[in-house]
């Protein structure tokens, strides 16, 4: 009995760190797939797809395939897919894909400061400083006070950050209120989600897309793993973790968004950017270790 209790406090972890690795690396995917397509349709194409995928395995598993609240539901699409997706991919427009991996996953930050008043998830001394340093971050990687382009992209990213925090919020929350299938829950919000970045992509995307084996193996990885599969991880670790801590737990990955985007991309990043990074890096890295404490607590409990 102790040993299941044990692997179980474990999954979340290792789920979360399985996420880490694919969506570290997909920053550079995303990056290189938009020279074929638009943003919008993009990430329509890959929320369609894993939606899809994800009714199916649904119902061939023979789980509900309710939502359990539709307008609980849509509000999660809405968030979910069409804020984070369309946030983050038109920010890798202009934007570089290490800087806008390391802006979007300000999200724990954001998540942590509206889980205090949502949850009940106090913030202690350690995490407000935490949060202080990272904010500090934000303005060097902003640098306002230097004429630059790509701003437009940096302000895109931290939108889709944002996006991800209110959705992540919102998830916990509907989950405490309902009975729902993660499953299902996942696939109704990324179908309705991706409606409206469909009706974006028909009005400001006319140009068609090119279908080249890249671009048909970059979606089938933001749609399978990316997506189902990770979004899956995600919400399973929301279930079994506080919300600020699940946050804490994707810490790993704009680390190796930047890594990548150096090592494929060739993005060498300046000053103002790496000391940005390296400050949000340090506000993540205290964050988690006042995290992995509280989990330590909470299953010694």
């Amino acid at each position: 009995m102790r040993d299941k209790i044990v692997a179980r406090k474990w999954l979340p972890v290792i789920g979360l760190a399985i996420l880490s690795l694919i969506w570290g690396y997909n920053w550079v995917v995303v990056k290189q797939a938009l020279a074929f397509s638009g943003p919008f349709t993009f990430g329509m194409i890959r929320a369609l797809i894993a939606g899809a995928g994800l009714f199916l395995i649904t119902a061939g598993l023979k789980r509900p395939l309710s939502p359990g609240s539709f307008w609980g539901a849509v509000l999660l699409g809405l968030l979910q897919t069409t804020g984070f997706f369309g946030f983050s991919t038109w920010a890798l427009v202009a934007g570089g894909a290490g800087k806008t991996a390391v802006l979007v996953y300000t999200m724990p930050f954001w998540l942590l400061v509206l889980a205090a008043p949502l949850f009940g998830e106090k913030m202690h001394r350690w995490q407000w400083i935490a949060v202080g340093i990272a904010f500090a971050g934000l303005i060097c990687l902003f640098h306002p006070w230097q004429q630059q382009a790509g701003l437009l992209s940096s302000f895109l990213a931290m939108l889709a950050g944002f996006s991800w925090a209110l959705a992540g919020a919102w998830n916990k929350y509907l989950r405490s209120m309902v009975q729902v299938d993660l499953f299902a829950l996942n696939a109704w919000q990324l179908v309705i989600g991706a409606l409206p970045l469909l009706l974006i992509a028909l009005l400001l995307e006319p140009e068609p897309i090119v279908w080249t084996p890249f671009f048909i193996g970059a979606v089938v990885y933001n749609a399978v793993f990316a997506t189902a599969v990770a979004w899956s991880l995600w919400f399973f670790a929301l279930q079994e973790m506080p919300a600020g801590i699940a946050g804490l737990g994707t810490l790993a990955t704009p680390a190796l968004g930047v890594l990548c985007a150096w090592l494929v991309l060739e993005e060498v990043p300046i000053f103002w950017e790496i000391t940005g990074m390296i400050l949000i890096f340090s506000g993540l890295a205290i964050l988690s270790g006042t995290g992995l404490r509280a989990m330590k607590k909470r299953y010694q409990a």
